[in-house]
């Protein structure tokens, strides 16, 4: 059986990461359609149930254990707090209340950031002292908000330390970091796995450079458009895909790299290696109405690896074309660890074939119940309700404990990272504005509780050749 995985990471997130509870839906719904519909077609041993295929479990411990590092035994409010335009719509952060509000001495409420206040000199929510916030934005995002309501009271949590993630973790937010772990001249400061999966990395803009084989670039925009096939544009302080413009998939290389310049020049874009489409992308089983019938269809597939202070919290699977963002138009894929002895590739290949060879009538019922019951649980995103493959994807106990220590890597990794921007090393690398800076100033983050991503295009064994 397979105990590594293969491929790289192509960002990090470490200012409100999120999935987390998307996973857990994820599996119940993928485990109901599996077991009602394909597995007595499919004699193969998959558990649905392991703890790291439902994140969120680890994610409230973690939020626990912060309440109970500041107030001890005491009971106490969590309050996670969102944009106002997403209190209705983000599922999993309505559900992190219900988590929340399961454990005994706690209590949780979702807030627009201006319904907090201050009370007695306490950061309260309607006279409810607040012990810790989760808080699903970034600090660009809080700022803009404070710039239009005055959000002392927040920025008052934010001063005291009970802001997850701190804020403090926002200079090493941003993917220009990938810059830093490429540059040759870091290579003894960081892991190796992690200086291995990162792909090749520089801020684009007109400059000279080392390319990804150490060759001397001499003006990395005019290299950019005669390599751009190989290549990757991003923002580098983006979320859900917004503006990721790719490489042999993406055209009118002249109107991007303009794009590119015009929207924030120096330190606005990262120009980054593409990772080859075959080894992030799996055959998966899709229904075509149009010709009633079950097709294999070619799908790119994204792995995040969620994880803290502790260590791993779990994953979330994410397929579609590019990116995969749900954001972006993304789905899930559910997760299914392979106890069965064979390859993945192998069990991937079984499972695929046995639906497509199933009746079109007895796939479209499963696709069916999984949308129903995607409804009953009220799995939607901002753009509506949230794709989910047919099959799971595959991963073994060994490749599990794998990412376990790829993941710690990468936390000691942001440790470091964090100690070269308080040393001022990285001052040509993070453009922060000043009165955000003053933000994240007031909440150094030395590794204290928070929850980070790894987005990994990764294969487990079942890629595309």
């Amino acid at each position: 059986m397979e105990k590594q995985f293969i491929g790289f990471h192509s960002e990090w997130n470490l200012g409100s990461p999120g999935g987390w509870d998307y996973q857990r839906i994820t599996q119940i719904i993928g485990k109901a359609v599996w077991k009602k519909h394909f597995r007595t077609a499919i004699d193969i041993d998959l558990d649905f149930d392991h703890p790291l295929l439902h994140p969120v479990n680890n994610f409230v411990n973690m939020l626990k254990d912060a309440h109970r590092l500041r107030e001890g035994a005491n009971a106490g409010l969590i309050a996670v707090v969102a944009e106002e335009e997403t209190l209705k719509d983000v599922v999993e952060n309505i559900n992190l209340v219900t988590h929340i509000n399961a454990i005994e001495g706690l209590s949780s409420a979702l807030m627009a950031p201006h319904e907090l206040e201050e009370r007695k000199g306490r950061v309260c929510w309607h006279g409810q002292p607040v012990s810790v916030i989760f808080m699903d934005f970034n600090t660009d995002v809080l700022l803009a908000l404070h710039r239009k309501q005055n959000l002392s009271p927040l920025l008052k949590a934010v001063r005291e330390g009970r802001v997850i993630n701190p804020r403090g973790t926002e200079p090493i937010n941003s993917k220009s970091m990938f810059e830093v772990i490429t540059d040759p001249g870091n290579k003894n400061r960081f892991h190796e796995e992690t200086i291995r999966r990162t792909p090749w990395t520089r801020q684009f803009y007109s400059r000279q450079t080392e390319g990804p084989d150490g060759e001397e670039i001499s003006d990395l925009v005019e290299w950019t458009r005669s390599n751009w096939d190989t290549l990757v544009l991003k923002p580098e302080r983006g979320y859900s895909g917004k503006g990721v413009r790719v490489g042999g998939i993406d055209g009118n290389i002249d109107d991007i790299i303009e794009n590119a310049l015009d929207n924030g020049n120096y330190g606005g874009y990262i120009v980054q290696e593409k990772v080859p489409l075959n080894l992030w992308t799996e055959v998966i089983p899709e229904i075509d109405r149009e010709a009633r019938c079950v097709r294999e269809a070619e799908c790119q597939t994204d792995f995040r690896c969620l994880f803290g202070q502790k260590g791993l919290f779990g994953f979330l699977g994410r397929y579609g074309g590019v990116p995969t963002n749900v954001g972006s138009g993304g789905g899930v894929q559910p997760l299914a660890v392979l106890r069965s002895e064979m390859s993945a590739r192998e069990a991937t290949d079984r499972i695929n074939h046995a639906i497509a060879d199933m009746d079109y009538g007895d796939v479209l019922d499963a696709m069916e119940e999984q949308g129903k019951m995607a409804l009953d649980h009220h799995f939607t995103y901002l753009l509506g309700p949230i794709k989910i493959a047919l099959r799971p994807r595959l991963i073994t106990a060994g490749q599990m404990e794998a990412l376990e220590s790829y993941c710690r890597s990468i936390w000691k990794d942001c440790l470091t990272m964090e100690k070269m921007w308080l040393s001022e090393e990285l001052n040509l690398i993070v453009n922060i504005d000043p009165e955000e800076l003053e933000i994240i100033r007031s909440q150094p983050w030395g590794g204290s509780s928070a929850i980070f991503a790894s987005d990994g295009l990764f294969s487990f064994g079942a890629h595309l050749r």
